[in-house]
């Protein structure tokens, strides 16, 4: 958790200045965004670590924002989508619970779903934020943790719930995952079991 006695107005506005800078705001809700509190402090949070050399949210969703806008032949629709899922899909971070046994309703997408339904109802942005992390947790499941019977039904249902939006979220996939030093087995994996996508390099 995020200790936030010293935000002063100050440092908030601060840290807006700044994120305004490198997030380069294209829609209106975007703006939204950074006149929220709890928005901008999850933007400041972070240290570098294994997967986040970059250390602060905000750098990591620059990184994000940037490999989207290099993905080729993007409708301008599906790119809007793509950077509102950037801005908030690891915002809420500094909220997360990750005592054991672990509380998935208290995990950080969740948070970002629940702050995102504030300011759209698009049930596709809203799975879009809130399942960011499945695939990395079914090919965790599947070959790290070696219960590949558990993971493709966890795929399974991934699937039934994405439908005909399964290539957004390949593409999120993607762009989230080809940041910092993540590893990318994850990605490769995906390109090579999930039936139906176009594979797009970038």
């Amino acid at each position: 958790m995020l200790d936030t006695q010293y935000h002063t107005k100050e440092k908030l506005a601060a840290i807006k200045t700044e994120a305004v800078e490198l997030l380069n705001p294209q829609q209106q809700i975007e703006y939204d965004f950074l006149e929220s509190e709890e928005f901008l402090l999850g933007l400041y949070w972070g240290i570098p670590r294994y997967g986040h050399p970059e250390g602060k949210i905000l750098y990591h969703i620059a990184e994000v924002l940037e490999n989207i806008h290099t993905v080729p032949n993007l409708s301008k629709e599906n790119l809007q989508k793509l950077r509102i899922a950037a801005f908030v899909h690891d915002t809420f971070k500094y909220k997360e619970d990750k005592g054991r046994p672990r509380n998935w309703q208290k995990h950080h997408a969740v948070y970002a779903k629940n702050f995102l339904a504030q300011y759209t109802s698009d049930p596709i942005l809203l799975d879009l934020v809130e399942l960011h992390d499945e695939a990395y947790y079914i090919w965790r499941r599947i070959h790290l943790q070696k219960q590949p019977e558990l993971g493709m039904l966890q795929k399974q249902r991934l699937l039934e719930r994405l439908g005909e939006h399964l290539q957004l979220f390949y593409l999120f996939f993607k762009c989230d995952t080809q940041t910092g030093d993540k590893i990318q087995s994850p990605v490769a994996w995906f390109e090579r079991e999930m039936k139906g996508i176009e594979i797009v390099e970038f």
